[in-house]
């Protein structure tokens, strides 16, 4: 632990690691610190404590939660005309069946190349579940009796690959074209 003196009252402690732990303890040590300062009468030292605190539960928020404290509407509550972006059925449907020489829908090396870097992202079912809708378009009751898991689970992977793929085409240096 490495010590600084501020003040005879105040006194500064490398607790390590920026982790919820942390911060808690860093918290109890501000709290005490404020309580000292209190009973002195120091103002300006309890208005530095008090934005200590502050600080400290503002982080403490921040990392258990895993979300900006203060915000009420999160980007996962936007709407889904927000925050999906649809691939193109006809492009996904050709990288699916690329042996259809002559065919409209044939799709360049790029293309080929951006699809599989949005695929790779994706867990092994989900890839899976995502090709067959999108690709092969079948419903998702057919897709839930192909791999023996339930409709809902179907779903659930679909959207979740869905929401991968919007996520990178925001992201991804590759995909900026995709669209």
């Amino acid at each position: 632990m490495v010590m600084a003196q501020l003040s005879p009252e105040l006194s500064v402690t490398d607790l390590g690691e920026a982790t919820v732990l942390n911060y808690q303890k860093s918290r109890k040590i501000a709290d005490k610190a404020y309580d000292r300062a209190k009973a002195n009468e120091n103002e300006s030292d309890k208005k530095l404590i008090a934005q200590m605190v502050s600080d400290c539960d503002y982080a403490i928020e921040w990392l258990s939660t895993g979300r900006r404290p203060g915000n009420k509407r999160g980007v996962e509550r936007l709407a889904a005309y927000q925050r999906e972006k649809l691939v193109d059925p006809l492009k996904m449907q050709a990288y699916v069946q690329q042996g259809h020489a002559g065919s409209s829908a044939n799709l360049s090396d790029w293309q080929l190349f951006q699809i599989e870097d949005a695929l790779s992202r994706l867990s092994p079912r989900e890839r899976e579940c995502y090709v067959m809708k999108h690709g092969d378009c079948h419903s998702f009751a057919d897709i839930a009796m192909a791999l023996n898991i339930s409709k809902s689970a179907v779903q659930s992977y679909v959207e979740t690959a869905q929401r991968k793929i919007s996520e990178d085409l925001q992201n991804s240096l590759f995909l900026g074209g995709y669209e």
